[in-house]
């Protein structure tokens, strides 16, 4: 190693972390970087992803997406630090960053290799996607979307808009619209309709291999996109989505951290009552 980058927060108080980091960096004569991407406090001389060995991204898991985006190009090793509980994409909280890095030093460690969503549209170049892609109605007018696999339309649906979903992002807003989980790994991919006003259309999973064609019919207001999150200006009303493989790296020390555990603790899946109310009764009579 001879360098680490360092994404932070915009507005939470990173400092402590900070601390860490500079210590232990010190400690191997390594150089500490800033990756700037827009709003972020000055905290590091500023320097490239292409030069960092690894880069530290300090608050939760927004800020980890940006880091995986601002990383992309390189699949530099991307290590999230939590403030507060952790998130699906954070490795560690931080009171655990010191252990964290002395582990990814060591090599134990594990790199969760992260696939995107491709998302292409007219005269503009590519964007990605590690979560998914929100197309949202604005105002009261409901937004039609065509949607088509390989040329073959599968539905013309109207309502509030829809949601395309990696594997990691089919447990966020698409699940929340009815969508399916697609377990970590699953060569494919999900668009869900959102609150769709009549006919029938379930949310779609697409293998991995296929691309989605999703043409616009905005109301009146218009429509919003959003990609992971973040709001895109857009006049383009058609767009086409695939999956591509390895996007970006994730460095994880907990081989659970991605599966059915965390969703469990989160309350993102529960039990039936009946079955709960058994275990907790057996539980209490331990």
């Amino acid at each position: 190693m001879e360098r680490v980058g360092v994404l932070v927060h915009p507005t939470r108080p990173v400092r402590d972390a900070l601390e860490v980091l500079q210590r232990w960096t010190d400690a191997r004569g390594l150089g500490l970087v800033q990756i700037p991407t827009g709003g972020e406090p000055s905290v590091a001389p500023a320097g490239e992803v292409t030069a960092c060995d690894l880069i530290a991204a300090l608050g939760g898991d927004g800020t980890v997406l940006k880091a995986l985006h601002a990383a992309g190009r390189t699949r530099t090793p991307v290590l999230g630090v939590a403030y507060g509980s952790l998130g699906v994409l954070t490795a560690v909280r931080k009171d655990e960053l010191l252990a964290g890095l002395d582990r990814f030093a060591a090599g134990d460690w594990l790199a969760r290799h992260l696939p995107a969503l491709e998302i292409r549209a007219e005269q503009t170049v590519p964007a990605w996607a590690v979560n998914d892609l929100v197309l949202a109605r604005r105002g009261s007018a409901q937004l039609e979307v065509e949607v088509s696999v390989q040329g073959e339309l599968y539905v013309r649906a109207a309502g509030d808009g829809i949601v395309v979903a990696t594997p990691l992002g089919s447990s966020a807003y698409s699940m929340a619209g009815g969508g399916p989980l697609l377990a970590p790994g699953t060569g494919a991919f999900v668009c869900t309709p959102l609150a769709m006003h009549g006919g029938c259309a379930p949310p779609l999973v697409v293998p991995q291999d296929r691309e989605v064609t999703l043409q616009i019919h905005p109301g009146y207001g218009g429509f919003d996109l959003e990609i992971d999150g973040l709001r895109v200006d857009t006049q383009a009303q058609r767009f086409s989505i695939a999956i591509r493989g390895t996007y970006a790296t994730l460095v994880a020390l907990d081989d659970s951290s991605f599966g059915m555990p965390w969703l469990r603790e989160r309350g993102l899946i529960g039990d039936s009552p009946r079955v709960a109310a058994r275990s907790t009764r057996v539980e209490r009579e331990r």
